[in-house]
């Protein structure tokens, strides 16, 4: 299986099965698994529309997503893709027999969703290492952290500065 091999709809390279697929989407990257003879299986909000299409707001707010199976080539539509099986060197590869036979299991199930702690890089991570990792989840956790404690911060120091204004008086 290759390790990054860039390649988009106009050059696909050769993915083979089970190998995760990094689709490159305006604000974001969607994430699936490859099956073989072109299809590969990744999810989609439930309340959503095409279930190829995956770049509206909802899936920021879906909590349940549908397992499918599609061409990837229909997934993928204008955007670019590559082969991105990025964490190889920390998680060992499942047998490609196992990770099709868990994938397709799940094809057109109904699965829990949340952007931060279960999204589609989650979900095909988990197909491929037998665990679910997101460095994407992972990026904007620390971002909204980082958020979080400036807003503390300024906070605090409008607070002290306000009280040191009341002592002035």
């Amino acid at each position: 299986m290759a390790a990054v091999e860039s390649f988009s709809t106009t050059h696909p390279g050769d993915p083979q099965p089970g190998d995760l697929i990094e689709i490159f989407r305006p604000a974001y990257q969607h994430w699936a698994l490859y099956l073989g003879d072109g299809y590969i299986i990744n999810v989609t909000p439930v309340d959503e529309g095409p279930p190829a299409t995956f770049a509206s707001a909802k899936s920021v707010f879906s909590r349940k997503a549908r397992v499918r199976m599609q061409l990837l080539k229909d997934v993928v539509g204008n955007d670019t893709y590559h082969i991105n099986n990025k964490y190889d060197g920390t998680y060992a590869p499942l047998p490609v027999e196992e990770i099709i036979r868990h994938a397709e299991y799940l094809i057109d199930q109904e699965v829990s969703y949340d952007l931060l702690g279960n999204n589609c890089e989650h979900f095909v991570t988990l197909l491929r290492y037998g665990e679910g990792v997101s460095d994407q989840a992972n990026r904007a956790i620390s971002a909204i952290g980082f958020v979080t404690a400036a807003a503390g911060a300024f906070s605090l120091l409008g607070l002290l500065r306000s009280r040191s204004r009341e002592r002035q008086y």
